[in-house]
């Protein structure tokens, strides 16, 4: 008989056991019946109005952007990133319909907005005094592993592919790469960002 490859207990945890704690942030449904979703144990049994509320209180200055002309399938894995990092917001420049399946249900908690071209993007991003940083390992741009992030910026990413358009480039203020050490001419946009996002946690940020 072959063994169990899963876990054989539900995710999460169960109704609340004993007396009810107070508070306005706790949801009755979820301390009758247990939390089962992928939120850290400090949030455990609060509403999602409660989560995003604690969270607006400590997002950092770091935004996070990313085109999205062909239906860019990485947008989902950023987005989940960006909330583990706890990123002020995701900008999706381009068409507005992304796949959420690989935000895993955190673009509940993380705040979204849709530009709907570089243009308009770039118009925001000088009206909020935000520096855009292209990543993109492309020929003049600046090793991101040696260089100083902004505390308050925009993190601009291409699509899998081919990578910043030319006015995406065009809008940065700097270009960022990542170095890398194989035959392979570029990762994944996804690996990418999140490799961005800390450097720019170890720069800014306090665990």
């Amino acid at each position: 008989m072959s063994e169990p490859t899963g876990p054989t207990e539900p995710v999460g945890v169960g109704p609340w056991p004993g007396e009810w704690p107070a508070g306005d942030h706790y949801d009755p449904e979820l301390l009758a019946g247990g939390d089962r979703r992928n939120v850290v144990d400090g949030y455990r049994y609060w509403t999602l109005e409660a989560i995003v509320a604690d969270l607006d209180r400590r997002r950092h200055p770091l935004h996070v952007a990313i085109e999205n002309w062909q239906h860019d399938f990485n947008i989902g894995s950023i987005v989940r990133t960006a909330n583990a990092f706890a990123v002020a917001e995701v900008h999706i420049v381009g068409r507005r319909r992304w796949n959420r399946r690989g935000a895993m249900v955190t673009d509940r908690y993380q705040h979204v907005r849709h530009h709907e071209s570089v243009d308009v993007f770039a118009r925001w991003a000088a009206g909020e005094g935000l520096p855009v940083l292209g990543i993109d390992n492309v020929e003049g741009s600046v090793p991101i592993e040696s260089a100083t992030l902004p505390a308050a910026c925009v993190l601009l990413f291409g699509q899998e592919g081919p990578g910043l358009s030319a006015e995406a480039r065009e809008v940065s203020e700097q270009t960022l790469s990542i170095a890398q050490f194989g035959s392979t001419r570029s990762i994944n946009a996804g690996a990418a960002a999140a490799i961005a996002m800390h450097a720019w946690i170890r720069q800014h940020a306090t665990p």
